[in-house]
This record gives structure tokens, sequence and C-alpha cells, in this order.
């Protein structure tokens, strides 16, 4: 029974890059994350689902639904979306979430073809937050660049904080990273 719930858990992994349209691993100096985008930039919407582990055993998971469309920032092509993204998280003594209202856009540089710049923002009010989570704030800000047609590295700063009721906050995952993302 135990092989066998491994078996399907290994073959469901193995099968999630056919359905995606991209795979974007990267790393900060405390953490890795992964996440799995399941439409294009020429779709009308976008949703994806991602883990980050944590040193010191901090689970996070997360899943985004968000409307995109092209659009332009000055004379630069941009894809932006608006939607949610799902927290939850787990550490030792606490646990905790938050449905997060925001969005991204990213910045085509057209002059440096392969150059781009992403940016996203999400909160969750009180409201919005469960378990020990009062609030929550994800910001992520990054610059790309294409190697190859279904390849790209980047590097930036990734922020996710929680506040606790009347007991201070928690920077869930903060620092530098860098990472890689694949196209399908």
């Amino acid at each position: 029974m135990k092989a066998s719930r491994i078996s399907f858990i290994v073959l469901s992994l193995a099968a999630a890059p056919v359905y995606a349209s991209d795979v974007d691993l990267s790393l900060t100096n405390d953490s890795v994350k992964g996440q799995v985008n399941f439409f294009g930039t020429n779709s009308d919407i976008q949703v994806g689902t991602g883990y980050t582990y944590h040193e010191g055993s901090r689970h996070i998971g997360n899943v985004d639904f968000h409307a995109q469309g092209r659009t332009a920032i000055g004379n630069l092509p941009t894809t932006a979306g608006i939607g949610v993204r799902a927290f939850g998280w787990d550490d030792d003594r606490l646990d905790g979430g938050a449905v997060a209202l925001g969005g991204f856009a990213t910045v085509n540089v057209p002059n440096v073809p392969g150059l781009s710049f992403t940016g996203g923002l999400h909160y969750a009010p009180s409201i919005l937050s469960f378990g020990d989570s009062d609030d929550l704030t994800s910001l992520e800000l990054r610059g790309s660049y294409r190697v190859i047609r279904n390849a790209e590295l980047f590097a930036g700063y990734r922020y996710l904080n929680t506040d606790f009721d009347g007991r201070g906050d928690l920077n869930l995952d903060e620092g530098v990273m860098a990472g890689m993302k694949i196209f399908f």
C-alpha cells in the first residue's frame, strides 16, 4: 500500500511538466522554491502552484489565479496580471495562511532581446488571513535574461512576511534570489 502511494506521487510529479507552460526554480541563501505555471503569456488566465522550503523546517505552499493580458508601459511591451495568490505555511510551533489580492507585471526591453523585468505584489488583510497569520505581504522583483528560446536565468529579491495578532511579525522568506525558468 505504501509503495503504491509513493509510485503515484512520483508519477504525478513526473507528469506535471506535460501540462505546464513553465517551471521556475529559485534559491535564496535560506530557501528553495519551485513554481509551476499552467498557461503561457498569450492566455487570458494564469494558474500556478508553488512550494518553498525554508531552512529550519518551514514549509510554504501557494496557489495562484490571475487574469492576464498584454499591454504596454510607455513603449515597452508588458504582460500584466491581476488576481489572487493563496498561501499556506507551517513552521514548528506556528502555522497559517492567507488569500492575498494583487498582481504582477513583466516588462520586456525590445532594445535588448531577451531582457525583462518582473514585479509582483500581493497583500492579504486580517479578514483574508487565518491560523496564526493576521495579515500577509508578498513582494517579488526580478530581472531576467532569456539565454535560449525555452530557458531564462534571473536574479532578484523575494519578501514574504506575516504579522501576528499583537505579537509582532515573521519574515517567512526573504532574500536575494537567483534561479532559472524553463518554458514548455
